[in-house]
């Protein structure tokens, strides 16, 4: 958790019920008005795959390649893969192939529609 995310659950807790129903609202009311503000689209930082590579190194490479994305969000998916290649045997190219697809996903939920990918 952020230090700002700690700050603000701090203070949330000290809050009545009441103020704190006015808190999300105000911070629902912040999150849609900065949505219709128009954001630069991040872009991925363009770090080559080396031929060898190990599942760990590949994480900390497709984190470097997506430093937008909150990491938080893909630790079940990323585990899951680790466990299958360290407990189970599999390929880690196989399981570096998979992850590299699931850190693009997420970058494309990340950018929404906005960013003029469908046709």
């Amino acid at each position: 958790m952020k230090d700002w995310e700690k700050r603000l659950l701090a203070a949330a807790r000290e809050l009545g019920e009441s103020e704190r129903e006015t808190l999300i609202g105000f911070a629902e009311y912040l999150g849609q008005r900065g949505e219709q503000e128009e954001r630069p689209t991040p872009e991925p930082v363009d770090i080559p795959r080396p031929e060898k590579e190990t599942v760990v190194k590949a994480i900390r490479r497709l984190s470097a390649t997506y430093p937008m994305l909150e990491k938080a969000k893909m630790l079940d998916e990323t585990s899951s893969l680790m466990a299958e290649h360290t407990l189970q045997g599999r390929e880690a190219d196989s399981v570096i192939d998979e992850l590299e697809t699931i850190f693009y996903r997420h970058y494309e939920r990340h950018v929404g529609p906005s960013s003029g990918g469908g046709e």
